[in-house]
């Protein structure tokens, strides 16, 4: 497997070890990268402003644009000695209009409007339109309503013949070339990868993706098939299943066991079940995936006033903070970051609201799973130390660990304590970037005596500046450094107390 350049620098020097972390930022960024974040110097401010994760859309550029900029991203994160994972997020099945003859066109309100599958591509006119696919003539019926561009043009279905759907236009407006068609209330019956998918998760394990978004999902054989696909190119990338189809709603719990990451995007998802619908279920979905274990992610939209304004709209504002207050792992860019004017003012500004919603005390307590029975010795470790973590004057939890599992399984737990991952492996620091409240560390507990462990840990976090004299903390790991799923105990240690372990 073909990687891109390995950065050459996973530290700061001793002399500027004492760094920034995100302002212990709980919440954390995802930013689409795009024309806007090209520059050196802006991709070095993104990631000291502190970006978490950094998003290539395959819908847009070219491979040789996304190769450059994951470059551009493994290079600056390596220079501010910071963890930022690289998230490769699919195309999928994006079902679109095709072109016009003689540039947009406007549709009236009343007018007839026929989508013909046999159409050319480029003989779009104000009277028709083509679409590659297909298959929409057998998707739809008479009375249904086609949503376009986004559900700002809106078609009634009246007539199927042969390959042309005649409809009635209900809300008109300008329409360009490839604008998206949705159904409203699902039943598209794309499959959620493609051909060009296929060639993308390739592209993917050759530049070491931390993450792949999977656009569309329908049910949990399509994560699985995007996983397996993953494995068989040579990549260890976990998935993302973007919840953006009606018929998703309908196996929500399959989809999100089968995932390790469920990302809420409001974009198509509203277009399809209704605006109106979309707060209520992205409700839904975080509480649904942090019950299940799963890493979430809220998407679209969320500063889109800042593609061109340097300051949010107070609704914004509140849209952000509601969804930290539910408890998302993760709050992500659009075009805000990759096409917008600001896209460093766009992070500051997360960052601050995301911190003042953190000071909220719901967000700092959890009953989560304190009536359940735990499958793994790893994981009962992980729940009691959040619970002792919670209820004693700790500062800190220090967990090592090979995979990051632990550290996530923390991070389900709503709390104010920084849980520092300290894993020797590079693919498990990035991946945990995403987690709430995770902070990686590179630590390799391999090369040391396992009596001098504890104390070594502690001195690398204080030589980072991230704990001082006095502070209590909690140290997970397992009897034998480098073994994946040994997590086995916690002690609670004082800062300038930490001694040598009997073995």
């Amino acid at each position: 497997m073909l990687h891109l350049n390995e950065p050459t620098i996973r530290t700061l020097p001793k002399d500027q070890a004492k760094r920034k972390v995100s302002s212990h930022r709980r919440t954390k960024i995802v930013v689409s990268l795009g024309p806007s974040t090209d520059r050196a110097k802006t991709m070095s401010a993104l990631i000291e402003q502190g970006i978490d994760v950094a998003r290539l859309n395959m819908s847009h550029g070219t491979r040789d644009d996304h190769r450059r900029r994951a470059q551009l991203v493994r290079d600056s994160a390596a220079q501010h000695g910071r963890a930022v994972a690289l998230l490769v997020d699919l195309q999928g099945p994006k079902i679109r209009i095709g072109g016009f003859a003689d540039g947009p066109v406007q549709l009236r309100n009343g007018k007839r409007f026929v989508i013909d599958t046999a159409l050319n591509d480029r003989a779009g006119t104000e009277d028709s339109v083509g679409t590659s696919y297909t298959d929409l003539i057998n998707d739809v019926d008479t009375g249904d309503r086609l949503l376009l561009d986004d559900g700002n043009v809106v078609l009634q279905v009246d007539k199927i013949e042969g390959t042309a759907i005649s409809t009635r236009v209900i809300v008109g407006g300008e329409l360009s070339d490839s604008k998206g068609i949705n159904k409203l209330g699902g039943g598209l019956s794309a499959p959620a990868l493609t051909e060009k998918d296929h060639e993308d998760i390739r592209f993917a394990a050759e530049i070491g993706a931390d993450y792949l978004g999977v656009s569309f999902v329908r049910h949990g054989a399509d994560v699985e098939t995007a996983r397996m696909l993953l494995r068989s190119a040579g990549s260890d990338a976990h998935v993302v299943s973007k919840v953006e189809r009606r018929e998703a709603l309908d196996k929500i719990e399959e989809i999100i066991v089968a995932s390790d990451v469920i990302m809420v995007a409001r974009g198509d998802l509203g277009v399809e079940i209704g605006d109106a619908e979309v707060p209520g279920v992205q409700k839904r979905l975080i509480s649904e995936s942090r019950a299940h274990n799963t890493v979430v992610i809220t998407a679209t939209q969320m500063m889109q006033s800042m593609v061109s304004s340097p300051q949010p709209t107070r609704a914004e504002v509140s849209d952000v903070s509601n969804a930290v207050l539910d408890g998302t792992d993760a709050v992500m860019l659009s075009a805000e970051s990759a096409i917008g004017r600001h896209p460093v003012k766009v992070v500051a500004a997360l960052d601050r609201i995301c911190l003042a919603a953190e000071r909220h005390r719901s967000v700092l307590v959890s009953g989560h799973r304190m009536e359940s029975r735990f499958d793994s010795v790893e994981e009962t470790i992980a729940m009691a130390t959040m619970y002792t973590a919670n209820h004693y004057n700790v500062v800190g939890i220090l967990t090592l660990t090979e995979s990051g599992s632990t550290a996530k399984w923390m991070s389900r737990i709503s709390s104010g304590i920084q849980i520092f991952g300290m894993t020797r492996n590079e693919d498990t620091e990035r991946r945990m970037a995403l987690y709430r409240g995770v902070y990686p560390v590179p630590f390799d507990a391999t090369q040391l005596p396992r009596g001098d462990v504890n104390r070594a840990v502690v001195a690398e976090l204080e030589a980072r500046g991230l704990v001082a004299e006095g502070d209590w903390l909690i140290i997970t790991k397992g009897d034998f450094s480098g073994v994946k799923g040994g997590t086995n105990s916690m002690k609670i240690v004082k800062v300038g107390e930490v001694t040598g372990e009997r073995d």
